[in-house]
């Protein structure tokens, strides 16, 4: 196995909220060569024309948000989609620049999404050259039954391969999701992806469980799919063995589904939970700053039209109360395996208060002195815990 090469050891022990001046930046990429089954993220279908009019669109974004930029401190930089690397690094390398003369750049993680199967070596080293630090890869199983059931393109040796491919470019900040919960997979297969997947050389592991989302394939087949799917106490176990499995190979779990090496940490996933501003570009992206979130309209072509005309492509926002903000800050901050301190929060009100009282006496919370956080047993119920604070 490679060594890997990773941050400088971080602590995220407790949760400090993120500056004011903090800024995330996330680019939403919609296209795909092929949408799979159980997604829910607004895609297009891979087409040139359509790049060059989301390039466009983009920079025109860019400057009419340039108020909201300036002065601001950027701590992570996020290609998401979609398959973001679909979008030749030299539109990449075009955003990039735009926004360099708006706001340093330096020292940020900056994070491009890759499929498998779109993962030369040359894609890698001219990525790296635009600056890309840090790759995150959809890879799902190491099981290629498993992949085709998720309606996913690339095999196993793909997935292998392209990681190997990228470390060999000189990206050495390399992630990778696994799912769990999903059709005909056993204990046992999810296991041996899990070993496949520590033998790479990644710095980081998210897990995700399948959801049914509305408006998928998965959705309308949902009861016929979960009766393909193990029952509950599997399910939980698969769990316990990813973590047994994961801190074993050196991998630290800072969050419910977040492990990581060398310090190696999602900095922009650690500000959604930290309270940090983070602003969206692209159709469909969502942002939330000044306590006000906000989403831009999820149609490529209506998205570019109204930025030719100089107008803002928000579909839809919603000021948020202080108070329903600081409940929804502390159920997300709490996913943080090292928990939260209180006073980051302010004042609590007196309803949430007892339901922390009351998740602690159930014992899915913990508290020592003004730190709050998941137990062990807390971990795996933690949507029970999210749903009693909000």
């Amino acid at each position: 196995m490679k060594r890997i090469a990773g941050e400088e050891a971080a602590s995220l022990t407790p949760m400090q909220m993120s500056g004011k001046d903090d800024l995330s930046i996330y680019v939403h990429i919609p296209f795909c060569t092929k949408k799979c089954p159980y997604c829910h993220f607004y895609v297009v279908l891979d087409k040139e024309p359509l790049k060059d009019l989301l390039l466009k669109a983009l920079l025109q974004e860019l400057t009419l948000r340039a108020p909201l930029i300036q002065n601001k401190k950027l701590i992570s930089l996020y290609f998401g989609g979609g398959t973001p690397s679909l979008f030749h690094p030299r539109r990449i390398e075009a955003f990039i620049e735009k926004l360099s003369n708006l706001i340093s750049l330096k020292d940020i993680e900056i994070t491009l999404e890759a499929n498998p199967e779109n993962g030369s070596l040359d894609d890698f080293k001219a990525y790296k050259d635009v600056g890309i630090n840090r790759l995150s890869f959809g890879v799902q199983s190491f099981h290629d039954d498993e992949l085709h059931i998720l309606g996913r393109t690339h095999s196993s040796f793909d997935a292998k391969q392209a990681i190997e491919n990228a470390y060999e470019a000189g990206i050495h900040n390399i992630s990778l999701d696994l799912m769990y919960e999903t059709p005909k997979q056993s204990l046992i297969s999810f296991q041996k992806s899990l070993d496949e997947a520590v033998k790479l050389p990644i710095s980081h592991l998210s897990l995700y469980n399948l959801t049914f989302e509305e408006n998928t394939p998965f959705f309308k087949k949902e009861s016929q799919l979960k009766k393909l799917i193990v029952d509950e106490e599997i399910r939980t176990e698969m769990y316990q063995n990813a973590i047994d499995i994961l801190t074993s190979s050196g991998f630290k779990q800072y969050e419910i589904s977040a492990f990581c090496k060398n310090g190696a940490y999602s900095r922009h996933n650690v500000g959604y939970w930290t309270c940090r501003p983070f602003l969206g570009f692209g159709p469909s992206a969502f942002s939330f700053m000044d306590n006000v979130r906000f989403q831009n309209t999820p149609n490529l072509t209506r998205y570019a039209k109204l930025l030719e005309t100089g107008e803002l492509p928000i579909e839809f926002q919603d000021e948020v109360s202080p108070q329903n903000r600081k409940k929804e800050l502390l159920a997300v901050a709490l996913r943080l395996k090292d928990g939260v301190f209180l006073d980051s929060f302010g004042e609590l009100d007196e309803d949430t208060m007892k339901s922390l009282d009351t998740l602690i006496s159930q014992g899915l919370l913990t508290r020592s002195h003004n730190r709050v956080a998941l137990s062990e047993k807390g971990l795996f119920f933690y949507d029970t815990v999210a749903s009693e604070i909000i």
